[in-house]
């Protein structure tokens, strides 16, 4: 991503959790704000991007759609982005309900993009004060934009702007209003595969750091099978792809047997690991469209020691 730029795929993550609450049912997840967060120029670009993608891939099968929408739809179903999105969305906001249940009053959302819960949840809000962490130029973006729709910003919202690349998330957060004496629940979603290892473990380190015993992190990321060229999945092979196509390269894998000991070794216990498998079984089961798991994605529930 260049130094000033806004993330694309901030922007295509919106995109599709708003088609999705827009368009599809049963849902895997609601974000019934996402379409409002951008405009209908940059909607309409992804509509188009998707589309030509469909007919460079298949051009016989785009062809066979009776109209764009029809075509859309069906490119929502195979493509990859979708259903990772919408699943660690989905796993992610039902551990925090249960987490409020247990004491927890900070959110801290790592790489928050255009994510909307301040607004969807203003019930959870009155219990919680909110962190959104993020490069600043897409945290810019979001703000402009915020701005332009005129919502008000909570008075519980804070927004930290931090590049991972190259700063260290303790110190950007404790010169905020953050208390790190707080029971905390941290979401890192879409990011883990863009740095590097040493990176990701760096800001697990710092969220242990400054948490006390019993916070929670959740996470998501690729095996390293994700990497290796004889053993990727397709669709996964087309996330790789286009992840370095757009400038965001996606970097590293984490290996599901050895989790538990990298975890341990930052300071956090590894409490649940759901496996493209188990993810399916829980958000996909007995849906009767084409939804599907993404292959080699993991949701990773860590607690602090």
């Amino acid at each position: 991503m260049e130094e000033m730029q806004v993330s694309r795929t901030a922007l295509l993550s919106a995109y599709f959790r708003g088609y999705h609450a827009e368009h599809v049912n049963p849902k895997i997840f609601n974000d019934f704000l996402a379409n409002k967060l951008l405009k209908f120029e940059e909607c309409n670009s992804f509509n188009q991007y998707l589309l030509a993608g469909l007919k460079a891939f298949n051009p016989k099968l785009a062809a066979s759609f009776s109209d764009e929408a029809t075509a859309l739809a069906f490119s929502m179903q195979m493509m990859y982005g979708p259903p990772q999105i919408l699943s660690r969305a989905q796993y992610t906001e039902v551990l925090l309900e249960e987490a409020i249940k247990q004491g927890v009053c900070q959110y801290i959302i790592l790489g928050a993009g255009l994510d909307s819960f301040a607004f969807r949840h203003t019930e959870m809000l009155e219990q919680l004060q909110l962190f959104e962490v993020d490069h600043p130029a897409t945290q810019n973006f979001k703000l402009n934009r915020l701005e332009e729709l005129k919502w008000e910003i909570p008075s519980q919202m804070h927004f930290v702007p931090v590049d991972f690349t190259r700063e260290n998330l303790a110190p950007a957060l404790t010169q905020t209003s953050y208390d790190s004496t707080a029971l905390s629940f941290f979401s890192w979603l879409g990011v883990t595969y863009y740095l590097s290892y040493d990176a990701v473990l760096s800001t697990l380190r710092s969220i242990a750091d400054i948490s006390p015993v019993g916070s929670i992190v959740v996470f998501d990321y690729l095996d390293t099978d994700a990497f290796d060229l004889d053993k990727s999945a397709p669709r996964v092979k087309g996330m790789l792809l286009s992840a370095k196509q757009i400038g965001e390269q996606m970097n590293i894998g984490f290996n599901p047997s050895s989790l538990k000991e990298d975890l341990k070794k930052v300071g956090l216990h590894l409490r649940e690991d759901l496996s493209p498998s188990d993810i399916q079984s829980r958000y996909f089961q007995g849906r009767t469209d084409k939804y599907y798991a993404l292959e080699h994605l993991h949701f990773a529930c860590a607690v602090v020691e």
